[in-house]
């Protein structure tokens, strides 16, 4: 092969993105230098932060440039190159994912073992979706035994793992939100306690239905009105974990809700946000037991696959739109 095919962003979306704002590109194959790698991807990411970094303002990091390859979480076989201890032949996990082809520098790969999980696995369970879950209940949010939690977005790749593992971890309820019959009915085989369609009324009341005694954690996917009702729920002393806010990704104005911050005062409640990489200390705790969870059967995962790197666009529109069950990837 000496053709490779990638996925440049041809324009900033205004609002909702729409294909128009993708380009599918062909160029060569590229050749390594001194510790560097080339890579044939074999699964990529789509994740919900990708939206904003089409944005051209300043956040924790870098807007896509626009008329150049987007980029992010990958996982394929090294084809050329060798350096810090990766040779041919290894499968890599790296940040260079909507190409097919990725040349990095060596220090920029991770080596994985195919033998312990498919190699999808490490962008999702036994990767940063997974480590975020991980870190955000645990860690962020410092869930202990006995108590309730509510998940928004519970059907997702992250937000699946958060509620598995509070029920691992001694968690007396949990619940969770999704957008639809279909992934209500998943969460509850998944073994959340409880589960409801954002859908069908207010979340503040349905929240209130799955779990009237209040919640003492809340594992923020949504933002808005997920977060509003959170906070009129959670005990005193509750916490929450702000991961991500998909709810006001493509708002073009701000957001009506939450309306009742005043009451972080006399709750006394902790709402934290984090980020996946300030919690690397824990990566080789979070492989170890998630494996092991993994192979006594203790845990589940979904992957929602659309193939084809013409077809990765499509693929981010739908994680966008909530057409995923569990992690949304794209194979090469």
């Amino acid at each position: 092969m000496t053709v490779n095919r990638e996925i440049h962003l041809a324009s900033r979306p205004q609002g909702w993105p729409t294909a128009d704002n993708f380009r599918l590109v062909e160029t060569e194959v590229p050749t390594p230098g001194p510790g560097q790698l080339v890579v044939r991807n074999q699964f990529m990411s789509v994740d919900p932060y990708m939206r904003g970094r089409m944005n051209d303002v300043k956040s924790y990091v870098p807007p896509f440039a626009l008329d150049a390859p987007l980029d992010g979480g990958a996982v394929g076989e090294v084809v050329a190159g060798e350096g810090n201890g990766i040779v041919p032949g290894d499968t890599v996990l790296h940040g260079l994912g909507w190409r097919e082809y990725a040349l990095l520098d060596a220090k920029g790969a991770r080596k994985v073992d195919p033998s312990l999980a498919p190699v999808s696995a490490y962008l999702g369970v036994l990767g940063m979706t997974g480590l975020t879950a991980y870190a955000g209940l645990l860690d962020v949010a410092a869930m202990q035994p006995g108590e309730s939690v509510f998940v928004s977005g519970a059907a997702g790749a992250v937000g699946s793992m958060v509620g598995q593992i509070a029920k691992l971890k001694g968690a007396a309820r949990v619940v969770g939100s999704a957008g639809s019959p279909a992934k209500v009915e998943r969460l509850r085989a998944l073994g959340f306690d409880a589960a409801f369609d954002y859908h069908d009324g207010p979340v503040a009341d349905q929240l209130k239905a799955a779990a009237p005694n209040g919640i003492d954690v809340y594992f923020d996917n949504v933002g808005g009105e997920h977060l509003e009702a959170a906070i009129g729920a959670l005990r005193l002393h509750g916490r929450a974990a702000v991961c991500g806010m998909i709810a006001q990704y493509n708002a073009t104005e701000p957001p009506a809700a939450p309306r009742n911050l005043a009451l972080l005062i006399g709750k006394r409640l902790t709402l934290r946000g984090f980020l996946v990489g300030d919690h690397g200390h824990l990566r080789d705790q979070f492989v170890e037991e998630v494996a092991g969870w993994l192979r006594e059967g203790r845990l589940s995962y979904d992957e929602t696959v659309v193939d084809g790197i013409a077809a990765a666009p499509e693929a981010f529109l739908g994680l966008l739109r909530g057409d995923n069950l569990g992690k949304m990837l794209v194979r090469l």
